[in-house]
């Protein structure tokens, strides 16, 4: 897959929903049923972060549920590319972005969101084919003015960006014009998910679509 190619997969996801769910996932069980209530909710993109030990198996339980398109996120080693395709990743994330892990995903046909924080990353991205590109750490970097002066000499780059976003600070990314989407964990906090509140998650996820 070319990155020109693999920008405009990773664009079509980013463009489902307002929100891309990040999930540090600790249980195997509670795997799909936070999918489905999330996907009910109207996110269906789900970003599973190879934080944990059973975070491929969690991939391959999200992997079935039906609407839900699920990425393996903080990619970092060609094994981890192989390794998230082979569980059922339809695309990935990574922190930022080496010549060896864009070749992994370009080779495996896995569509890339690569971490940019910088004007020189976005532009080495960019000159490689990558139009579509995480903002990454988001807040720590200068939240949505720092994204909004980036876009203004690099309007053709598309972002999502993530790293300590949350429901009240997202609608200002949001209404960037160089915004897709954004990432965030507080459409599944962790407290709902060990009560098993898959109701109260959907909702969440509900309110996060009226965000864009």
């Amino acid at each position: 897959m070319t990155p020109e190619i693999a920008s405009q997969k990773a664009r079509a996801v980013c463009e489902l929903a307002p929100v891309i769910p990040v999930l540090v996932i600790h249980d195997v069980a509670v795997a799909r049923p936070l999918a489905e209530a999330l996907v009910a909710g109207g996110l269906p993109a789900l970003e599973v972060t190879l934080r944990t030990a059973c975070a491929l198996d969690v991939i391959r339980e999200m992997a079935q549920v039906e609407g839900g398109v699920v990425g393996a996120g903080t990619l970092l080693t060609p094994a981890d590319v192989d390794a998230a395709v082979k569980a059922g990743a339809k695309f990935g994330v990574s922190p930022g972005a080496t010549d060896t892990i864009l070749q992994a995903c370009e080779d495996a046909d896995l569509p890339l969101l690569p971490g940019a924080a910088t004007s020189s990353e976005v532009m080495r991205l960019m000159e490689r084919g990558y139009t579509t590109q995480k903002f990454f750490p988001a807040e720590a970097n200068g939240g949505a003015p720092a994204l909004k002066a980036i876009g203004a000499p690099l309007p053709q780059v598309k972002f999502c960006p993530t790293g300590g976003i949350t429901a009240a600070s997202a609608p200002t990314y949001l209404g960037l014009s160089n915004t897709l989407c954004v990432g965030g964990s507080w459409v599944a906090p962790q407290n709902l998910i060990d009560a098993k509140d898959w109701a109260a998650i959907t909702e969440l996820a509900k309110e996060a679509c009226t965000l864009g």
